[in-house]
């Protein structure tokens, strides 16, 4: 299984690479403010599925782009795929992007790869069998104190984020470690701690396909992931904290306060949009106000 993912990530980065020689010929669409999507990525999808279905014709596929259209809707096995993590960098010839897949089993993460084509860099893991980056073994950090920790994220950017929890957030951060860096591509920040280049890595709103290869990734190569607060449930959850056990421990106590702020705040939007809701049929419901007589001035009567 593992063999078939890298065949597939390999077919995708050599999509990828190939478009990238003419980016001005690229045709890209928005599915969101700020959220861009090209026939690149649906190219490099495609690709993907087809080699993964290929293989394995009964198992499931959730991808970023075509959702749970293809493969077996019950299957225990479903390939979560992001074929182009960083399409924004893409489409500005920024070469930090890659390609994300990770086969789970009963919702657990089986097997993953994160490829990246411009630096022909193949991260993967079995579980129970380690993390690899090439055919070298990973390994996160070993640095114990937060204050010389390097921390990687992603800055909010999709319409309805609330830039200043974020801000609020990153100061709390930043004030703490010896630097914060953004290259805009979350399965390869993942992959990034597990190699010990970031400490710790956080990040909200994403989705389960930017996040689910690169756990697995970080927990082989002996790091942690979770949500805000310490707890495994992030896969779900639009927010994510990885890193070293000790700077994640550290990192925890920080975030925990900003926990599930991103469902804390769709909660508000719709409370707001069924309280609006219901004011239009409140009046909608009301009686008509009767009009009295019109009471004409003695000017205005003469003139009648």
């Amino acid at each position: 299984m593992l063999n078939i993912a890298v065949k597939a990530a390999r077919a995708a980065g050599a999509i990828i690479n190939r478009a990238s020689l003419d980016l001005d010929a690229l045709k890209v669409n928005t599915k969101a403010p700020n959220d861009f999507v090209t026939e690149v990525d649906h190219a490099a999808e495609q690709a993907i599925i087809e080699t993964l279905l290929g293989a394995y014709p009964d198992h499931g596929i959730l991808a970023e782009e075509t959702g749970r259209t293809h493969g077996a809707k019950h299957s225990e096995f479903i390939w979560i795929i992001d074929p182009l993590d960083g399409t924004t960098n893409f489409i500005h010839g920024l070469p930090m992007y890659c390609v994300s897949i990770a086969l789970t089993h009963r919702g657990v993460v089986q097997q993953a790869v994160v490829y990246d084509p411009t630096r022909n860099d193949l991260f993967y893991a079995t579980k129970g069998r380690g993390a690899f980056l090439n055919d070298k073994r990973l390994r996160v950090s070993k640095r114990t104190r937060l204050s010389d920790s390097l921390v990687g994220t992603g800055f909010p950017y999709r319409r309805g984020d609330n830039p200043k929890r974020y801000l609020k957030m990153f100061e709390a951060v930043m004030t703490e470690v010896a630097g914060v860096r953004r290259p805009g591509a979350a399965a390869l920040d993942l992959c990034y701690v597990a190699a010990g280049y970031y400490d710790a890595f956080f990040e909200t709103g994403l989705q389960p396909w930017d996040v689910a290869a690169g756990s697995l990734i970080i927990t082989e190569a002996g790091g942690l992931i979770g949500n805000f607060t310490g707890e495994s449930d992030f896969l779900h959850q639009r927010e994510v904290l990885a890193g070293s056990p000790k700077i994640y421990g550290q990192m925890v106590p920080i975030l925990a306060p900003f926990t599930r702020v991103i469902k804390e705040e769709e909660r508000a939007v719709a409370e707001e949009k069924q309280a609006t809701a219901a004011e239009v049929v409140a009046k909608a419901a009301e009686p008509a106000k009767k009009r009295g007589p019109v009471r004409l001035k003695k000017g205005e009567a003469d003139a009648a």
